[in-house]
This record gives structure tokens, sequence and C-alpha cells, in this order.
């Protein structure tokens, strides 16, 4: 396919931006305009597509030949073929067999009787010639119905031709034949409504070889006779007879320019008349679209390219059969393990910190703070257990004698039974401070993912260190607590002592509490669930001191909605709720009193368990301890039991002074522990794991294994690695190529405006008064068209009424008298009237609507503006009324009568003048 010689220079520019974004896996969407004849019947418009393809393939004739849009769709191919929709898979090589496939193919569904149907034809062609295009030719344009065409058949075609043209992306080859009349052009009136400001539109002339002799379409393609914002283009097609007799294309171009260079009214626009010329400026338009996309694309890789520098970067100078890089970058990934680890474990900032949840030092902080001491709290007390086991240790200590003093073997025992407790929840602390380093070294490591057995080594080589010093940390937290077994310091300063221990157990019995300072402990949203049936669940502020807790609308605590006592609360854990992702407890009174309302327990939930566990361990600082489950007691010890809570004084004052120094030094106990847990755990496990990350870990990689193994890339990573440096590669490549494009084509502006509002008054408004056809004899250009750059002066008053105009009054002194009977002669003129006269005046009649009109106005004017008016008005119908006077005079030869300016008075006879 061959023949236009503009679109095979563009061929090569879009196939190299093609290529470049094919590298770069990106689809382009440069979407190039669709081009659509609209003309009417015969104007040539199947002519003028084929002329922009450059080969012949189109069905031809006189009539409606053009039935159905056909929807033709150029493809940049290797090959040279035809494919039709609706005969998928056949290929057609000769375009002979195209024109007689949708000839077929019409008759097949509009029939052979003249008729037309919407349902498009699709045909592809592949060519190594052409751009990926889109041309459609549509039926023309008619009225009248042959055949078996609808009655409506202009609704029809209109429609169809509507559906394509409306699109943004669509070029308007507007077909008028130059031996009708323009301004009646269907083709220009369709273009108008849906390109009102002309970007789109191209007027294309053709058959300028059929004009009558004598006339030409100069005034038309020199874009002064209705003109457009893109100007029209004149052709001229091969004849039926050419056709027929198999005229090829380049010899139809030949005989076009010919006949520009030989016709005297064309010999000055030759070079921007004929096929050619419109196919450079489609082409162009092409080229525009093209230069238009360029900035987007250009953005896009622009972005691209940036995204891929910052991973690039470590992979531009990498070459992975060399043994210095791997051993390079083995130290360097080395290197910021260990700072990533210092970083997550002190807190002094990285590179990704986790926002989602707590990690790190800041969990192993607060497991020491917050979850190792709650589970110490929740082992160690249970009131009611507590006293009871003293109470059997007295009774068992006296034997069957009675007891006078409280014995001291009886704290021992309690004493170290409580002390032992504190053995799990520490050694459960060891445990959740080396699961959480473990996601530390995890994290750590995900740098060296590209090298998965360097990765897999260092995280063994690391967690077998770690696992080691638990069992060390371990021990030594068992030797802490049996330190504590092994001897009881009852000389130390903060215990109580047996005489403190007995006052404080009568100040007790007297005030049955402890007073506390309402000191705030914390604060944040909790979610209360039964609020009632009506109100369901609802966020609130809580507010926790050591006495209460209060809950507010919001954080602003201004509203408050209830206090709640601590007195005698305690805590529990809920199930949580069905389709709920909620972690929730509750506050209840042991001894089943009414907590909330009428609720026996008020239901809290957090979104997270550590939120849970935070709170709890509030609570805890508050005096609200979790629920104790106790195991059944047989049936002796509850017979026992109850004697318990019935037995003497003596011995429950014994149990009270019992009771106070094991809550004494059991406070000096875990308060050492609190804090000795965490530095053991510190200086065993946390600190040595840093020191040995920093001193050792390399040396046991070199001992572990050959290195070059261990530095063997995961396939995953070599192709991620060759695919982002191909892409890098092939988007600097794009850039390259946009700019070489950018440089290589020109982008002409869009013409300014033109006045074509012709189209909407002329074509519409009054067709007598529409503008001659190119078929006509050259004249100038009617003054009354008004568009830019014509010829012609405003015409006359009087013009188009049938008669002369009014003389003007600047006329000088008359003119001889004109035969009599007879017409004025040309060049002649009356004697110049004495009554003045407006040029321009539009009769008596305009001067009413006139009048009529400032009167509707004036009905909002002040009453002075109002008389000024009036007065304006009534010389302006009196003006009138003179010019009509002159007018009837001028008709009958007859001299105007020399009167003042004003109306004339009817004599007294009745009679006119």
């Amino acid at each position: 396919m061959s023949g236009n010689m503009g679109m095979e220079q563009l061929i090569p520019i879009v196939n190299k931006l093609q290529d470049a974004f094919t590298q770069l896996g990106v689809h382009m969407q440069l979407d190039l305009p669709q081009i659509a004849v609209v003309g009417g019947q015969s104007a040539g418009k199947s002519s003028v597509l084929e002329n922009f393809v450059g080969r012949d393939f189109l069905p031809r004739g006189s009539g409606i030949v053009t039935r159905r849009p056909l929807i033709l769709q150029l493809i940049h191919g290797n090959a040279e073929y035809a494919e039709f929709l609706h005969c998928k898979g056949k290929k057609f090589v000769d375009f002979n067999e195209v024109r007689g496939e949708i000839e077929a193919e019409t008759d097949r569904i509009t029939g052979s009787n003249k008729g037309i149907s919407p349902v498009p034809i699709n045909l592809r062609v592949y060519s190594p010639n052409v751009l990926n295009l889109t041309l459609i030719d549509l039926p023309g344009l008619t009225k009248v119905p042959i055949g078996d065409q609808p009655v409506d058949i202009e609704a029809q075609i209109k429609g169809m031709i509507f559906q394509f043209i409306r699109r943004e992306s669509c070029l308007i080859l507007a077909v008028t034949p130059a031996n009708t009349d323009l301004a009646n052009s269907d083709a220009l009136k369709l273009a108008k409504e849906v390109d009102p400001q002309g970007l789109r539109t191209i007027g294309v002339i053709t058959k300028l070889d059929l004009m009558d002799e004598g006339t030409d379409a100069r005034d038309v393609l020199e874009n002064k006779l209705l003109p457009l914002r893109r100007g029209y283009i004149g052709v001229v097609n091969r004849s039926q007879k050419d056709i027929d007799g198999r005229k090829d294309i380049a010899a139809a171009l030949a005989a076009e320019r010919k006949f520009f260079l030989s016709h005297p009214s064309y010999r000055h626009l030759a070079d921007r008349l004929g096929t050619p010329y419109l196919q450079r400026v489609l082409n162009q338009q092409l080229t525009n679209h093209i230069r238009d996309t360029l900035p987007g694309l250009r953005d896009k890789l622009q972005k691209q390219l940036l995204t891929l520098e910052k991973d690039v970067d470590q992979y531009k100078h990498f070459r992975p059969d060399d043994p210095s890089i791997k051993t390079k970058a083995m130290l360097q990934m080395i290197q910021q393990l260990q700072t990533d680890f210092e970083r997550t474990i002190e807190g002094s900032g990285s590179a990704q910190i986790n926002t989602n949840e707590l990690s790190g030092g800041a969990k192993i902080n607060r497991l020491f703070h917050e979850r190792f001491p709650f589970e110490i709290v929740k082992m160690e007390f249970d009131e009611k257990e507590l006293r009871r086991e003293i109470a059997f240790a007295i009774r068992n200590i006296h034997g069957i004698r009675v007891g006078l003093f409280t014995p001291d073997m009886a704290f021992e025992a309690i004493v170290k039974k409580q002390i032992g407790r504190l053995k799990e929840p520490s050694l459960k602390c060891v445990d959740l401070v080396v699961q959480e380093l473990s996601n530390v070294v995890r994290i750590c490591t995900e740098r060296m993912s590209r090298y998965p057995r360097l990765r897999e080594e260092t995280e063994r080589i690391i967690m077998s260190h770690v696992r080691s010093r638990e069992n060390q940390c371990k021990d030594q937290l068992v030797l802490l607590i049996d330190c504590e077994l092994a001897y009881m310091n009852t000389n130390h300063e903060d215990f109580i002592g047996f005489a403190n221990a007995q006052n404080q157990s009568e100040n007790s019995a007297k005030s049955g509490h402890r007073a506390l300072g309402n000191q705030v402990i914390r604060k944040g949203y909790m979610c209360i669930h039964n609020l009632g049936i009506m109100k369901g669940s609802r966020d609130y502020w809580f507010v926790l001191t050591s006495e209460s807790i209060s809950w507010y609308k919001d954080e602003e605590e201004r509203e408050k909605k209830y206090m709640l006592p601590l007195d005698g609360l305690k805590l529990r854990d809920l199930e949580q709720g069905f389709m709920s992702r909620r972690h929730m407890f509750a506050l209840f009174n042991p001894e089943g009193r009414n907590v909330y309302k009428d609720y026996k327990q008020l239901e809290l939930s957090c979104e997270t368990q550590d939120d849970v566990d935070s709170w709890k361990a509030s609570f805890l600082r508050a005096g609200v301890y979790p629920e104790k489950t106790s195991e059944a007691a047989n049936g002796e010890e509850s017979s026992d039991t109850g004697g318990s809570s019935s037995m003497d004084p003596q011995l429950e004052r014994q149990v009270e002074t019992i009771r106070n120094l094991v809550d004494s030094y059991m406070r000096i106990v875990t308060k050492t522990t609190r804090d000795l847990v965490p530095k053991t755990i510190m200086m065993l496990i946390i600190n040595n794991a840093k020191d040995f990350i920093n001193g050792e870990l390399l040396a046991h990689l070199y001992a572990s294994g050959d290195q070059s193994q261990m530095m063997e890339e995961s396939p995953e990573e070599a192709l991620k690695r060759e695919e982002m440096l191909r892409m890098y590669h092939a988007c600097k490549e794009a850039l390259h190529i946009i700019g070489d494009v950018s440089m290589a084509t020109v982008s002409t502006p869009v013409p300014p405006p033109v006045k074509n509002d012709w189209l909407e008054s002329r074509l519409d408004s009054n067709p007598r008064l529409s503008p001659p056809s190119p078929g006509g004899p050259r004249r100038a250009a009617p003054a009354q068209q008004g568009s830019m750059g014509q010829r012609g002066a405003p015409p006359p008053p009087g013009a188009g009424t049938g008669r002369p105009a009014p003389p003007l009054p600047s006329r000088p002194g008359g003119a001889a008298p004109p035969p009599p009977g007879g017409r004025p002669q040309p060049g002649g003129g009356l004697p110049a009237p004495l009554i003045p006269t407006r040029p321009g005046a539009g009769g008596a009649a305009g001067a009413m609507q006139a009048a009529g009109a400032a009167n509707a106005a004036m009905n909002h004017m002040p009453p002075h503006m109002r008389q000024q008016i009036n007065q304006a008005v009534g010389q302006a119908v009196t003006n009138a009324a003179m010019n009509e006077l002159n007018s009837a005079f001028a008709r009958f030869n007859r001299p105007v009568p020399n009167v003042p300016p004003k109306l004339p008075e009817r004599p007294q006879n009745g009679r006119p003048f």
C-alpha cells in the first residue's frame, strides 16, 4: 500500500515509540484520531478516503453506493493483506476481492434495491506502509427515499453520521461538490453541530473540473466565502470513466496536479490544493496529536525513571561472577544488619519504622513494665486463699497445743510458697523477650533476601546464640529466686516487723481500708458493650484513678457520663462476640452486687490484645485484681474452711498479723524481682546478642562454609535485577526517543477562529439570502456576510426591497428630471428632499416596534428620564414617517412638497396630496 508519503514518514517515529514502550512492558496509548468523511450523495467521499490511504478498494458508482458505514482500521504490520470481521481467519491479498466482499456484505444486510443499514462493516488492512488509524466511510446524505429505503432516511443517515463524528478524537472531512450550492451543504451544517469551534472540521471541495465554463470556486478555496477555521482544500478525483478504464491513483494525482497548475483561477493556489496537500494536512494533524501526547508520556516515564533509580543504584555496577563484589556485598549487609538491629532495640531511629504495632525495643519495654508486673500480681494475690493457708499453717504448727503467740514459722512457710510462685512469670518473661528478638532478627535480615542462603545462615547463627543465652538467663533467674528462698531478711529496712504488723491489723480492723491518693493512672478510649438494648455499644473516653473510673463523651472531658468506684471490684476475661474482633474483659463485684445500673458487670473492650493488657496492668496499680479460678475444696477442707470463718478471735488476730507480715515482705521481694528480672534479661540476652552480632557474627559466617555458595543469588532476585536494569535502560531510551521525536516533528498552531455563524443564521433562517454557489458567475462577495477578509461595503438602505434607495440629505442639488412616464435613468436622481432622513432607518413599523420596547423598559425609569425618552421616540417616529413619504413620492415621480420636518396634515377635502 503506497501513495501517502506523509504517513510513511510518520511510521518510523511511531514505531520507535512503540518499540521503546514495548521493551518497558508499558502499553502506549497514542490513540490516533479517527478520520470520517461526511457529505451528500455522490459527493466523492469514498474517493477522498481512498486517496488518503493510497489504494483503490472501495465500491464506486452513481447514486447511493455506500449504504452501510465502513470502519476501516489500518494496522501496521509486516505483510499486506485485509481481513473482515464477518470473515474471521480469511485473508484478502487482492484488493479487488476486498471491493467485491464489501458490495456482497452490503447487499446481504440491505438488499440490492438501495436499502441502507446502520450496522457497520469492519475491515482491517494490515500493511507496513500505514499507521494505526481508523477511517470511516459514511453513507451520503439524501432526502428523498428510493427503492427499499425507509421514509425517514434523512434522519436515519444523520443519526448514523452523528454516532461517529460526535467523538472528540474524530477529524471531520466535510465533502461538498463544487457544482452545487455550498450554502446548502449539509456536511458543513452537521460538522458545525458537533464541532462549533471548527477545530476538527476541514472543508473538501470535489469535482472542481466539472464546473460550468466561466465559473470557479476561487473565493471558497481562498476561505473568503463561507469561511471555515481550517479552510477548504480542493481535490479532483477520478471520474467514473477513469475508474472503468483502470486509471491508477498515481496517474490520477498527476492529472490533478496538471489541472490546478493550468487553471487560471487556481494557479496561485496550486500548492494548497490537491490530494497530496490534503494528505499533508491530515498527516500534520496526526503529528500534532502525537506531539500533544508526548508530554504526558514523558511525565509518566520520568516518574518511573526516578522510582527505578533508587532501586537500580545497587545494581548498576553489579557483576554476579566477581568474588570481590560478593565479599563486599556480604560485608555491607552484615554492617547494615548491625546498624538495623541496634536501632530497632535502642530506638535510635530507623528507615523502616513500624507504624502499625509495637516492635523491637518498644515491645520489650512493654513486656518489662506492663506484662511482667501483671503476670506477677495475677499469680500472687488471692486474698481468701492466702488467709486460709495462713490459718492452716498456724494451727498445724501449734498442733495439739493451744498457741499463745503467733508462730514465725507460719510466716516463713507462707512467704516461701509465695516467692516460689515468682519463677513462672519470670521465665515467661524470658520466653516473650526471646520471641520478640527472633522477630527483630527476621526483620533486620530482610535486606539479605537477595541471598537466601546467607540470610538463612545468618538467622541460624544469631538465634542459636540467643537460645544458648536464653538458657543461661533462665538459670540465673532461678538462682535469684533460690537466693530469696534461702534467707528471710526480716531486718530489711522496709519490713514492718511483728509490732507494726499487729498495730496495722488493729487499725485496719477499725478503718476497714487504707487511704490512698486519688491520682490519675491512665486515660484512653474503650468500648462499653452493655449500655442497653437500644443503645448497643459505644466508644467513650475513660479516666482511671486510684479510687474510681470515669468515662466521658470524648477526650475533652467536658461531658461526664458516669463515675464508678473501684472498691471491691475485680477483673474477668470475656469471650469475643460473634463476628467481632475486639478483645473483651469485664469489671464485676465478687459479692454479686450491681456494678453499673442494673448490670452485674461492666463489659469493656479494646481493639487489640496489647491494649487490653495495658489496661489490666493499670487496673492492677489501682488495686483491681483479676479473678482467680480456685480448685474445688473437698468436704474436709470445706468444713475446716467453714470453721475458719468462725475461728476464735485470737487465731483471727494471728492470721491478720501473719497476713500483714507476708504482704510487707512480698512487697520487698516483688519489688526486687521486678527490678532484677529485666536487668538480667538485658545483660545476658539482649546486650550479649548485640555484642555477638557486632563482633563474632562475621567470623562464624566465614567458618560456616563456602562463601561463594552462600552468596549465590536466588533465581527470583536475579530475574528481578535483570528486569529492573532492563526497565531502567529502556526508560532512558524511551525518553531519548521522545526527545528525538519532539525535535524531528513540527507542530502547527491551531488557526484563529473565523466568523462562521452563517452556518446557523443563513442556512436555517432565510435560504433566499444565502450566498451564491461556487458554480455561479464570479462576483464580489456580498457585504451582508460579515466574514473576515471579504470585500464590499454595507448595503444602502432599501437594498433588496425592489425599489431605489431614498436620496441622502448630503447629496448636492437635484439632477435632471427623468423623461415623462419612464423610470429614473441610471446615474440620475431626484431632487434632494427637504425632509432630513436617517441612513439605515427601518421604516415606520420598525420605529413603532422600537417605541413599544422602549415603553416597556421606561416603566422602571425616573420621570425626568421618561420625558426625555418620549421626546426622542416621537422624533424617531416623525423621521421614519418622512422616509416612507419620500419613498412614496419617488415611486410616483412627484416632487416632494416643501414642508417642515413633521408629519403632514390631511387637506381639508380629505384627499391625499
